[in-house]
């Protein structure tokens, strides 16, 4: 097991009528459409993406 933390994220609301800038920071996320997960490291870079659109997300651990 890897001693890096990471946290899962899921996009649980559509990105349609976004703002660009909250579009760029779920494509960061790596996740594409509604119910796709992703496993990101945490890092500052990361939980300030998460922060900015924390009302499409469901994060876990």
């Amino acid at each position: 097991m890897s001693d890096k933390k990471t946290i899962k994220v899921t996009l649980v609301k559509s990105l349609i009528g976004r703002l660009e800038s909250h579009r760029a920071c779920v494509r960061g996320l790596g996740l594409r459409r509604v119910g796709s997960s992703a496993v990101v490291l945490d890092t500052p870079e990361n939980r300030g993406m998460i922060n900015k659109v924390h009302y499409l997300l469901k994060c876990e651990g």
